[in-house]
């Protein structure tokens, strides 16, 4: 296999030269099989995008590849964003339609994120359309977004931020080792791709850096997320697989997914299904990892709208700590909703964006020192959740710095919990072996409830 140091091709990495036609040199040159060295150094890029077979690039202690903060570098590439297919901002590093990649190492890959953020957040709260040659590019490519959901991220402005490093329509994908940080959006995206491994990777984004999410597996098959480090500014390790309509059409489900020996900080979700579940997810392992100060530990998220089904989702010997909420089951989701209708109390018709979520098995966790409630888990009335079972777990509330019950999950439309125990409502279940310490009423049980026990 031909090996190449990035240095051969001019590359300085003194964190101000701009390397971009550097990397398409370097990336040409293995593009049909190859390992590429890079180097201690700090490498300064504008959008990458490796494309081939057989390819390895090997990360040196020390080496950062860091990318430049201009939107106007960031071409608009059809994609998939927050759950629908439009044309959105180029992935910082994109790997496409390839079969065979390996990135490993110690080395840093760096979105310059700051500067995104606080766009996104003047954004969030001043502009209500496209303002930026970019943005209105964005929507002349993408018309009727104004009608388009989102999660959340600023759809309706159409400053679709690129996450950091994307991995679209391509197969035997590994990534070890490696350090993900300041990503201007979601930080690492697996799309429409199968057998990814993603292993010993390090992902930090600050706690208030908007819609840094982990790692969101889209649309994927056979993946395995093993021994990772996640804090981040959203939701941890994340499962999607499109949202509405357009994700029912697209019809690509995620499916058979192991998440192993993770790590998950200050996010908003530790192990996250949804809230874009179009196209269904199923077949999901998360086992032995550890929910450290995140809003929810194990959190599945859906709404009417969304569309889906969820199921034959496992999760065993997880610990939570200090979570406002440690599991919670969502078909109220809030965020990115344009239709108050969603959110009503009564039997809706089920129609092809109904989601549903059945045979969800949670077993020999321990939940500690929940903040706002101990569990959350709310399905609809025209589809409650099915086959839920709870056995041989621990929950407690804390008992100082508690935050308001309503805190428990970000929905909307259903009443206050009358306590801090496990809420139910519309929902089948079994528990055997479940303790919950910490508040004297420990389950709270509301309309369309049938215990299986």
């Amino acid at each position: 296999m031909k090996e190449f140091a990035l240095s051969e091709f001019g590359a300085q990495g003194n964190g101000t030269f701009d390397n971009t036609q550097v990397f398409e040199k370097a990336f040409q040159a293995v593009c049909d099989g190859g390992v590429l060295h890079i180097g201690k150094g700090t490498y300064l890029t504008g959008p990458l995008c490796l494309k081939g077979k057989e390819i390895v690039l090997d990360f040196a202690e020390g080496s950062v590849i860091r990318f430049i903060a201009d939107e106007t570098l960031y071409r608009p590439v059809l994609s998939r964003w927050e759950g629908v297919n439009c044309y959105c901002m180029h992935p910082c590093f994109l790997i496409t339609e390839s079969d065979g990649i390996i990135l490993k190492g110690n080395g840093v890959i760096e979105g310059n994120g700051s500067w995104w953020w606080k766009k996104a957040n003047e954004k969030r709260n001043t502009q209500m359309g496209p303002v930026s040659p970019m943005e209105q590019e964005l929507a002349r490519l993408n018309p009727g977004y104004e009608t388009q959901q989102g999660g959340g991220g600023g759809r309706q402005s159409q400053f679709l931020r690129p996450p950091l490093v994307q991995i679209l329509r391509s197969n035997n994908v590994k990534l070890e080792g490696l350090t993900l940080q300041d990503s201007p959006f979601w930080t690492l995206h697996p799309l429409y791709s199968t057998n990814v491994i993603l292993k010993d990777m390090k992902i930090h984004n600050p706690k208030d850096a908007p819609n840094t999410d982990g790692i969101d597996v889209d649309s994927c098959g056979f993946v395995t997320i093993k021994d990772c480090d996640v804090d981040v500014g959203d939701d941890g390790i994340a499962l999607k697989s499109g949202s509405g309509p357009d994700g029912i059409a697209t019809g690509l489900s995620t499916h058979d997914v192991l998440i192993q020996g993770c790590t998950v900080r200050n996010a908003h979700g530790g192990a996250v299904i949804g809230s874009e579940t179009a196209a269904g997810i199923h077949a999901v392992k998360v086992q032995d990892c550890f929910f450290d100060g995140t809003d929810r530990g194990i959190r599945i998220k859906t709404r009417r709208g969304r569309g889906g089904a969820i199921s034959n989702l496992h999760f065993s010997a997880i610990r939570t700590r200090r979570n406002l909420c440690a599991l919670t089951l969502n078909m109220y989701y809030r965020c990115g909703s344009l239709d108050p209708e969603e959110f009503s109390l009564q039997k809706m018709p089920v129609v092809s964006t109904t989601p549903s979520i059945a045979d969800v098995l949670i077993e020999n966790c321990r939940m500690e020192e929940c903040t706002a409630s101990a569990a959350f888990i709310v399905g609809l009335p025209e589809q409650p959740i099915r086959g839920l079972e709870i056995r041989n777990c621990f929950f407690s509330v804390a008992e100082e710095h508690l935050q308001d019950v309503n805190e428990s999950e970000m929905y909307a439309g259903l009443p206050t919990p009358s306590s801090r125990g496990i809420r139910l409502r519309n929902a089948s279940y079994t528990l055997k072996d479940v303790v919950v310490e910490g508040t004297d009423q420990p389950f709270c049980i509301e309309d369309g409830v049938v215990s299986l026990s």
